[in-house]
Parts: C-alpha cells; sequence; structure tokens
C-alpha cells in the first residue's frame, strides 16, 4: 500500500483527489504514518481549501440553485477543514515527545 506522502504527492501533481485515494489516507492516517505523512496530509489539506486540488464527489449532485451548491460547498467545507484541524491538533498532542519541556499542553 502506498505511503500518505505518496498519495498526496499525486494529488498535487493532478491537482485532484480521488474518493478512493481519500479512503487511503483516512485508512493509513489511523493506523500507520510518520512525521513526513502528517506534513504530507497538512499540505493537501491547505491545498484543498485553496482551490489548488479539487476532491471527487462522494454523492450524487443535487438539482440545487448555483448559490446553493456554493454555500452548501462552502459550509461542507468548513465543517471538513474545522474537523481536519481538531484531527490534527489532537494527534500532534498525543504524540511522544523526546524531550519533557518540547511537550504541548492545552491552557498552559
Amino acid at each position: 500500500m502506498a505511503l500518505i506522502k505518496e498519495i498526496v504527492q499525486e494529488a498535487l501533481n493532478t491537482g485532484y483527489l480521488s474518493v478512493v485515494a481519500e479512503d487511503q489516507i483516512r485508512m493509513l492516517i489511523q493506523t500507520n504514518y510518520d512525521s513526513d505523512d502528517l506534513d504530507a496530509w497538512i499540505i493537501l489539506q491547505r491545498s484543498i481549501v485553496a482551490g489548488d486540488v479539487k476532491q471527487e464527489s462522494r454523492r450524487k449532485k443535487a438539482s440545487l440553485s448555483s448559490k446553493s451548491k456554493e454555500a452548501s460547498a462552502n459550509i461542507k467545507l468548513a465543517y471538513q477543514v474545522a474537523a481536519e484541524m481538531a484531527f490534527a491538533a489532537a494527534m500532534a498532542l498525543t504524540m511522544p515527545s523526546k524531550n519533557a519541556k518540547d511537550q504541548a499542553s492545552l491552557g498552559a
């Protein structure tokens, strides 16, 4: 199976992230990855938000007006970005540190 950074590089090269590739990343991020993979994943999320990488739709397009589609897409993207940021923060906070002074803490 490919590494996260390889999947991300392909998406960055093509400007497109398929549902299959996205599912592979989600599976890998839950099981086996390193700091380079996490960095690549964050870069991918930023590229998606910037519009440099387009995601394949997970559902059939509904017959919505143009403004409704845009508003719906913006809300979905906002929720997705918030969820991805929360996940990345949670992962960073749970990663073991070699130096106790470098460990992140909330509210300190």
